[in-house]
């Protein structure tokens, strides 16, 4: 089989996308994990598909970890899948809406930059004292359309990514679906950096959406700073994120950063 895919980038998260509005390709999990793979296919961190809408959106936004395995959402993904939508339209569009199995979101157009509107967060807990490969740690959790478990740090370049994350990711607390791990460093007053290790790339990648937006909103619980609040990522990217807050209670949130279109090719399955 012959697929037409095209690669983007949002912030240093890699996606490949591909345009599935007639239902034409029936991937399955192996397939999508080849696809992902960055020795034997394009490589990514996770494979976008535009399909038809369900439930009067404009668009169905399907996301699969670089495993194969599909997930709820993904924040830098549904920054690109704005893009690509915009770009299947000539670039005419000033908003797109699509649903995900966290709900419905939307896309605005600024520039090089798109924002997208998220679903409410849900499942706050903090100061769990969570023994992780040996150290016990401070863990707070929320869920921003996938799990998200934050831990603050002093130093974020000493902070031993892949041992910590996949022990919180696979930890008993977090059983049986897992969760992404961050771990957070204060910049300054409406200012941080994180890393980030992604459930189903089992690794760290080099931006993480709902991990900025969950990182931030538990910065503003510990901190009171209000928003927006701009996150450093990886890649070197800083992304900001927006919303009300009310008695712990946030709506109205929004990711702003970069997405963009890198290259379009075919590939044979």
């Amino acid at each position: 089989m012959e697929i037409q895919f095209w690669k983007m980038n949002g912030a240093g998260n890699d996606f490949v996308v591909i345009d599935n509005r007639d239902h034409r390709y029936a991937l399955t999990q192996e397939q999508i994990a080849r696809l992902c793979d960055r020795h034997r296919g394009v490589g990514a961190d996770g494979l976008l598909a535009v399909e038809p809408a369900e439930q009067g959106a404009d668009y169905r936004m399907r996301y699969y970890n670089a495993d194969g395995g599909e997930a709820e959402m993904c924040g830098n993904g549904a920054r690109c899948f704005g893009r690509f939508a915009n770009f299947l339209n000539g670039f005419a569009l000033h908003q797109v809406s699509f649903e995900t199995p966290a709900g419905m979101i939307g896309a605005t157009f600024h520039g090089d930059n798109v924002q997208i509107k998220m679903s409410e967060p849900f499942g706050l807990q903090q100061d769990l004292a969570l023994e992780v490969a040996g150290t016990e740690l401070a863990v707070h959790f929320l869920n921003t359309g996938v799990p998200h478990a934050v831990v603050f740090v002093g130093d974020i370049d000493e902070v031993p990514v892949k041992e910590w994350g996949a022990a919180l990711r696979y930890h008993k607390t977090f059983a049986p679906k897992g969760t992404n791990a961050n771990f957070v460093h204060r910049m300054g007053t409406s200012h941080i950096a994180i890393r980030t290790y992604e459930r189903g790339v089992e690794d760290e990648t080099l931006a993480c959406g709902t991990g900025t937006v969950a990182c931030a909103l538990i910065h503003h619980l510990r901190t009171g700073q209000p928003a927006p609040i701009s996150v450093d990522v990886r890649s070197g990217d800083t992304l900001e994120i927006n919303f009300t807050s009310e008695g712990g209670t946030f709506k109205d949130v929004t990711l702003t950063g970069p997405a963009e279109i890198v290259f379009q090719g075919t590939l044979q399955l």
